[in-house]
């Protein structure tokens, strides 16, 4: 095996891979430790999503591969500085960022660790795949803001990672096919370079119309907007989600791993997995969202330094369809994701599912 071209042993390799697994359960562990210490103290709920999304789902293995996210979201806050967990020193500035800090509305706060891989179709080949996208990986944390009411979430997100070598995106991937006794990849040598990385976002969902939330039959509609800025994406978004089913959940819809993660969230004491009474629910969802894409650096290369890069589609639209089932505290769903063509030279567009765990506790 071969990183940055120099032989590696297995027992570094063995280090690093333990070194990165043991790093995602101790944040897990500590974001539920936080959470369950907190919720002793109040009759407010937490709530803790797991996120995985791959193209095995399509019967692939390329291009936009292989993603997680671990969130945390905490309880309904009146005003931030509730959370005690936030520096003192940063309320200041909390309280002048955009579009979160209306009377009136609830807050949370939200942490989130996650990981994108994206290789091209070819993985067989150790050389340059000119005319195919960059093998990438993205590994970041989030501190996400909500403010909302029963009717509108606004959503203000800022990502902080790295995307190159050091995001262990080909370890991951290694190990991944290790487990599925896969091909194992031969052009992680060819990756981005190292590059900290920012997403500064804003997305809003609103619930247009709804009939029947919480009990019995009923259906709603959720569109959105947002937008996205960094050196690691730059863009802007409309989409929305219709649901129909039985004990619909009083949240904003069904999240994927993009920008506005968390919207899965009870909004308030009517949602199924509150209510002791309604424990049970099923619904059938479609989304569709569209992108005006001006900056995507697994696509555009590196910011400062000469890397692999293909020409970018400006215009990215995903479909989508899904179910989710809620039962007691607990929501799990399923997304089936179309993608449209991202790069100029990409013979078709992408298809991957997308699998959510919400715990309401």
């Amino acid at each position: 095996m071969f990183s940055n071209g120099q032989p590696i042993s297995g027992r570094w390799e063995a280090l690093r891979n333990a070194t990165l697994l043991v790093a995602v359960v101790c944040i897990t562990l500590l974001l539920y430790s936080v959470s369950k210490a907190q919720a002793e103290q109040t009759e407010k709920h937490n709530n803790f999503f797991i996120y995985f999304e791959n193209d095995f789902f399509g019967g692939t293995d390329k291009h936009y591969t292989n993603a997680f996210r671990l969130t945390w979201l905490s309880p309904d806050l009146t005003e931030y500085d509730e959370d005690k967990r936030l520096p003192r020193w940063g309320l200041p500035l909390i309280r002048k960022l955009p579009l979160i800090n209306r009377p009136g509305f609830q807050r949370n706060v939200g942490l989130s660790l996650g990981q994108n891989i994206y290789t091209p179709e070819d993985l067989s080949r150790r050389g340059l795949v000119k005319d195919d996208r960059p093998y990438a990986g993205w590994t970041y944390f989030s501190l996400t803001f909500h403010v909302k009411n029963a009717v509108r979430l606004d959503t203000f997100e800022i990502a902080a990672g790295i995307v190159g070598p050091s995001s262990l995106a080909e370890e991951t991937q290694r190990i991944v096919h290790r487990w599925l006794e896969s091909d194992d990849p031969k052009g992680w040598d060819n990756q981005l370079k190292d590059e900290p990385g920012l997403i500064i976002s804003w997305q809003r969902n609103w619930r247009l119309v709804s009939v029947g939330m919480g009990g019995g039959f009923g259906f709603d509609f959720i569109p959105r907007i947002g937008a996205a800025l960094g050196n690691v994406a730059t863009f802007a978004n409309i989409g929305g989600e219709i649901r129909i089913g039985y004990n619909l959940p009083l949240d904003f819809g069904t999240s994927l791993i993009r920008p506005g993660s968390g919207i899965d969230a009870p909004v308030d004491i009517a949602d199924p997995r509150i209510r002791r009474r309604k424990n049970f629910g099923f619904h059938l969802f479609g989304d569709v969202e569209g992108r005006a894409v001006a900056r995507n650096i697994f696509l555009d290369g590196n910011t400062w330094r000469e890397s692999h890069s293909v020409d970018k589609r400006p215009l990215v639209a995903d479909l989508a369809a899904g179910f989710a089932i809620l039962y007691k505290r607990v929501k799990l769903s399923f997304t089936y994701v179309y993608r449209t063509k991202e790069f100029e030279g990409q013979w078709q567009g992408q298809q991957f599912g997308s699998i959510t765990l919400g715990i309401t506790f």
